[in-house]
């Protein structure tokens, strides 16, 4: 199983920002040693370990729409595959929301990306914009670090209980 650095997934993120196409999913899998088929893929999505993709409207006329996932679906698919790898099932995973590391970390980039975009607007210059802005991130900061912390403890805790069995 082969895995993508998260300097690579960073770029890959930020290339999509529109998201991705399955294909463009399984061939970044495929980039770095990992079979992904489209079948599987859908089927993940099928059982709710991966988000539904969001349907955008093809240019031209009668071009019909395609389908776009998250470009941090490709973190999504690794981190699932690693869980697998460790032994746990699928029901498991679903059971016991063992993926949502993924998650955290999109909403950890995503509030700094809003963050960085209030940061260019012109009137940052204001001191008072400024400090506001500074604690919204200290506090974004503490969030993340708080979710990332529970999905440890919960993950540790799912762990346990298969050491158990």
């Amino acid at each position: 199983m082969g895995t993508v650095a998260t300097d690579e997934l960073d770029e890959l993120e930020r290339s999509h920002p529109n998201g991705m196409s399955v294909h463009e999913i399984v061939a970044a899998c495929a980039a770095n040693g990992d079979r992904l088929t489209e079948a599987t893929f859908r089927k993940y999505v099928q059982l709710g370990l991966l988000p539904r993709s969001v349907r955008v409207g093809k240019k031209g006329k009668h071009s019909g729409s395609q389908g776009l996932y998250p470009a941090s679906i490709v973190r999504q698919v690794q981190r699932l595959r690693k869980l697998m790898a460790q032994g746990f099932t699928i029901d498991e995973i679903q059971s016991r929301s063992l993926v949502m590391g993924s998650e955290v970390g999109a909403l950890a980039r995503e509030i700094e990306r809003v963050i960085a975009q209030l940061e260019r607007a012109p009137q940052t210059a204001d001191s008072l914009v400024k400090r506001e802005l500074e604690e919204a991130r200290r506090l974004s900061t503490a969030l993340i670090e708080k979710l990332r912390a529970s999905e440890r403890r919960l993950n540790l805790q799912a762990r346990m209980e298969r050491a158990a069995v």
